[in-house]
């Protein structure tokens, strides 16, 4: 039985994917997610097969917690869901280990299919996502001169960077990171810097653009 949990932040999606899976006779779903943070707390706690996890989320965005998920060494695959089908989404997606990257219109019986070939350590894609995409990732996986800006940034900056752009404090950044509100501040200015951006706004539209947030968060 391929244990499996579901990390979107939206509930009716939740329960269609659990709709979907639970017909399966070799998938078990053993828990749900809202958040990045709380996939990261249940994987850790339950070690599921493989996380189904979609890429726009709050707090933690599906990219930074599976760099999270792959840092604890643990044996769970990770399947990407997003909205997404650039070059530039699916290549962050695959650098931190996902095993598959899905558009969300491809959740139906597609979906198995992506959870069976990870939990078998195979890769995935939709097939409306090009193959060279694949190709070129498999044959240059490391090639950091194709990093872009945000993946430079290190996981913190970009977990600084994704709450910003949700709206979020300085005081509230704080809170949730457990820093000081002074870090906080040192976070954003670096931001900044490195971004070569001057203001909220631009740094909100990269966020968008690198799939941090969507338009609908």
């Amino acid at each position: 039985m391929i244990r499996v949990i579901i990390a979107d932040d939206h509930h009716l999606v939740r329960q269609g994917i659990h709709s979907l899976l639970e017909k399966a006779h070799d998938i078990e779903v053993v828990a749900e997610a809202e958040d990045g943070q709380q996939a990261i707390e249940l994987v850790e706690k339950q070690v599921p097969d493989v996380l189904v996890m979609d890429i726009s989320m709050p707090r933690l965005n599906g990219m930074q917690a599976a760099e999270r998920v792959r840092s604890l060494h643990l044996p769970t695959q990770i399947v990407m869901l997003s909205m997404h089908s650039d070059d530039l989404m699916v290549k962050q997606a695959l650098r931190p280990g996902a095993r598959g990257y899905l558009l969300n219109s491809s959740v139906t019986e597609e979906l198995l299919l992506a959870i069976r070939a990870a939990n078998r350590g195979e890769t995935y894609l939709s097939p409306s996502i090009s193959k060279s995409i694949l190709d070129d990732f498999l044959l240059h996986p490391l090639n950091k001169n194709e990093l872009s800006p945000v993946e430079r940034l290190s996981p913190r900056e970009r977990e600084v960077l994704q709450l910003i752009a949700e709206g979020k404090t300085n005081s509230a950044i704080a809170q949730l990171m457990k820093i000081s509100v002074k870090t906080v501040e040192k976070h954003r200015a670096s931001l900044m810097a490195k971004l070569k951006v001057h203001d909220m706004v631009a740094l909100v539209r990269i966020a968008i653009k690198h799939g941090l947030v969507s338009l609908d968060t």
